[in-house]
């Protein structure tokens, strides 16, 4: 394929998944940035419900879980053009499921503690609006959408974002550094909405998420990682004391 027929692909697949929750993002942080009061008095809820009845809400995210994994597939279904298999290309088969699960939780815990410190200090220096990490009901299928919802921001981010990202651009012919800086940053600017903190801490675990894809060619760490520190997020707010997080 041309590269112009490449770069139009990219730019398509980021246009329905990631790159048009970037522009939502940074419309958003403009929104709180010129409201009243300051941006950390202002929050931002994921997982949040859609109904008030139950069981319709239940399927408002089940729906939102399933359709956000279209461009996943439409970005394997891309790439399985390339010679090759698709799976082996990204990295995203079962072949090394012992190594992947300790990588992914090593990629975790390096990324999870120094994140913590990070939000606190971007929550001290108000710079990031007040974070609800599950806003769901107290019903009994709230634990496991949010254990589905962790999974399915893993997948999408780390097979576009990283995956699928970075290898159109390097057939695309970008040099390393400006591939590292576009995943990091694209990555950073769809949490744009939570603030400037959280614009930095996932930059930054874009640019250590990209490293480690060029080095192994494996998602699937990383799929494993970003699920990891999803489920912790949202979990244990949804079941810990809300008192233990007012720090966010």
């Amino acid at each position: 394929m041309s590269r112009r027929v490449l770069g139009t692909e990219t730019l398509l697949v980021l246009g329905l998944s990631l790159g048009q929750s970037a522009v939502y993002a940074l419309v958003s942080i403009i929104a709180k940035l010129t409201a009243d009061g300051p941006l950390s008095k202002q929050t931002a809820a994921l997982n949040t419900s859609h109904s008030a009845r139950p069981w319709l809400d239940l399927t408002y995210q089940l729906l939102g879980i399933v359709f956000a994994l279209l461009p996943v597939l439409l970005a394997v279904h891309l790439l399985a053009r390339d010679p090759g298999d698709p799976a082996r290309t990204l990295g995203v088969d079962l072949r090394r499921p012992g190594s992947d699960l300790a990588r992914g939780a090593g990629l975790a815990a390096l990324i999870g503690l120094p994140g913590l410190a990070l939000f606190w200090a971007a929550a001290q220096l108000g710079v990031n609006a007040t974070l609800v990490p599950a806003g769901l009901p107290d019903v009994w299928w709230a634990v496991p959408v949010l254990i589905l919802a962790a999974v399915q921001n893993a997948v999408l981010e780390e097979v576009i974002v990283v995956g699928y990202l970075v290898t159109r651009l390097r057939q695309l012919q970008w040099r390393l550094g400006a591939v590292l800086a576009a995943s990091a940053v694209l990555r950073g600017s769809y949490h744009l909405y939570q603030g400037f903190g959280a614009f930095v801490g996932n930059a930054v675990m874009g640019v250590v998420f990209g490293l480690f894809y060029l080095r192994t060619k494996r998602v699937m760490p990383l799929i494993v990682a970003h699920t990891l520190l999803d489920v912790v997020a949202f979990v244990g707010y949804a079941l810990l004391p809300k008192d233990w997080f007012s720090w966010l």
